[in-house]
C-alpha cells in the first residue's frame, strides 16, 4: 500500500514548519521550549512523521511568531475561501514572508474593526473609520486603490 498521498501533507506542514523556523534563526530546541513541545515530537512533525494537532500548530505558530490562521490553513485544518479578497492577496504573495504577511493581516483587521461599511445599490459604499472620517467609493477603485483617512 502506497502511504505517500496520504503522507504528502503532513510533509508539507512539516517541510514549512522547517523553513520558518530556519529563516527567522530559530534553533529545533527553541522553538521546541517556546512551542512548549519536546524536541523529538517538533523534529518528528517537521521531518513529516506526525501530524500535530490545531492547538500544537498554534503553539508552533506562536512560537514562530506567525499567524495561526495562515499555519492552519496550510495543513489543510482551516478553510481559506471565506477570507476578504485583501486577506487572500496578501497570503498568496511570494515576496513577502509569514510575518510580513501576519503583520498586514492584523493591521488590515484592526481597520476593518473600526470601520462600518455602508452599500449602496447603485454600487457605491461609504466606508467610516472612527470619529467621523470617512471614505466614499463611486464604484470600482481606481488603478492603484484608494487611500483611506483614519481620524
Amino acid at each position: 500500500m502506497d502511504l505517500g498521498p496520504v503522507l504528502a501533507p503532513v510533509k508539507d506542514i512539516g517541510a514549512f514548519i522547517r523553513d520558518q523556523r530556519t529563516s527567522a534563526q530559530i534553533s529545533l530546541r527553541g522553538l521546541a521550549a517556546k512551542a512548549g513541545v519536546s524536541n523529538p515530537y517538533l523534529s518528528q512533525v517537521e521531518r513529516g512523521l506526525r501530524r500535530p494537532s490545531a492547538e500544537i500548530l498554534a503553539q508552533i505558530a506562536h512560537g514562530l511568531s506567525i499567524s495561526v490562521e495562515s499555519l492552519l490553513a496550510r495543513a489543510g485544518i482551516l478553510e481559506t475561501a471565506e477570507a476578504p479578497d485583501v486577506v487572500l492577496a496578501i497570503r498568496a504573495d511570494v515576496l513577502l514572508s509569514e510575518r510580513q504577511k501576519s503583520s498586514l493581516i492584523d493591521i488590515y483587521a484592526a481597520f476593518c474593526k473600526g470601520a462600518e461599511r455602508i452599500e449602496f445599490g447603485n454600487g457605491a459604499e461609504r466606508i467610516k473609520f472612527g470619529k467621523g472620517a470617512e471614505r466614499v467609493d463611486a464604484g470600482p477603485a481606481p488603478v492603484g486603490g484608494p487611500i483611506a483617512e483614519n481620524g
